[in-house]
Order: structure tokens, then sequence, then C-alpha cells
């Protein structure tokens, strides 16, 4: 007897999850002052344990683009559109042995852009790798972070976070302003508090 197929999940419109793994609940509207560039590795897009999604639908000020390999003139357009007259980007990324990296240096009137890579190490690695824009710019390393609260994922070593932890440290530090990030913070435990409920439940 041949099975019937199993009709498509209904996807929430908002967050694109299935409806009963919905987290619209938990989106914290936040308004950030430093402009972010999120670079999702494909392989993040489809992970239903991936921070990313619930942070972009949070931060205010927030650009997502998808790929490993980007055309260098796109991608030096991404870096450079984030106010008139160019911003000053940096790459969140600890400093890595064989991987140098210019000095970062806040330049006196020059907004910010932030720029993230929401990947495994190993791809993120990769990322840089492929794209020699990325390898240029200078990197912003997270002081003295906070463990992760990230229980759906293991960490692989102290101070890893995940991509909402590890961007809302990074606005803190960059903003000098930790009380902006905490609601965010505290959406992102019920976010990880529903992962674990609903993966529960699926086993």
């Amino acid at each position: 007897m041949t099975s019937l197929p199993r009709p498509p999940r209904a996807l929430c419109a908002v967050c694109r999850r299935p409806c009963r793994a919905c987290i619209c609940g938990w989106i914290a509207p936040t308004a950030n002052l430093t402009d972010v560039l999120l670079l999702q590795h494909p392989l993040e897009v489809g992970n239903a344990k991936n921070s990313l999604r619930l942070l972009e639908l949070s931060l205010a000020r927030r650009t997502v683009v998808v790929g490993e390999q980007f055309a260098p003139d796109m991608l030096e357009g991404l870096l450079d559109a984030a106010a008139p007259g160019g911003a000053q980007p940096v790459l969140l990324y600890p400093d890595t042995p064989g991987l140098p990296s210019p000095a970062f240096t806040p330049e006196a009137g020059r907004p910010l852009r932030l720029v993230a890579l929401d990947a495994t190490w190993r791809k993120s690695r990769r990322m840089l790798a492929l794209n020699p824009a990325l390898q240029a710019l200078p990197r912003l390393a997270l002081q003295a972070p906070p463990p992760s609260r990230y229980l759906v994922r293991k960490a692989h070593r102290a101070g890893q976070l995940s991509t909402l932890e590890a961007v809302c440290c990074a606005l803190s530090q960059l903003e000098s302003d930790q009380d902006r990030y905490l609601p965010l913070l505290a959406a992102f435990d019920g976010f990880v508090a529903g992962q674990l409920a609903w993966r529960e439940g699926a086993d």
C-alpha cells in the first residue's frame, strides 16, 4: 500500500517557522543605534535552532544577506551602505592565528556598521577565506563575554555564543549601553525554552 505524502506544514507568515514553533511571541523591538549587517551561511537558513531570525525581527537597524561567497561589488556596497558618507565597518570576529586584520579604531563622527557572520566556526572561517573584503575589515573581539544561554546548541569552547547573544554583546560594547539589549536577551531565554520544549515534544 502506497502511503500518501504528508501535507506541507503551515508556516507563520512573519517568522516563517512552523506555526506550532512560531517565535513571534518572543520578538523584542530594540532600537539599536549601530547598524548591523548579518551575513548568514546558507546552511543556517533552515535550522530551527538558529537565533538569527529572532534577532532580525527584533533589531530596528539590520540587513540580512544569505550566502557563502559574495560578489565583490555587492559586498563592498553592503559594507559601505549604513549612512550617507559611508559607514565604518567592523567585523565581529575574534583574533584568529593565520587570519590577521587591521586594528579597529573608531573614527570620530563616522557611523559604524557591525558585520556579523551567522555560521558555524568552520563555515565562518571559510566565508572569510572566500571574501577578501571581509578579511580586510578591522575586527571587534568581545570583551569578557558572559556564559552562553543557548542551551539548544552545544558550545565547543568557552566564550562561544549564539549570533543573537554575540551581536547584543557587541552592540552593548560599542554603544556603552548594556541595558538596551537586556529585554532582547530575556526574550531569547524564552525562545530557547520554547525550542527545548518543542524538541522534547517532537521526540
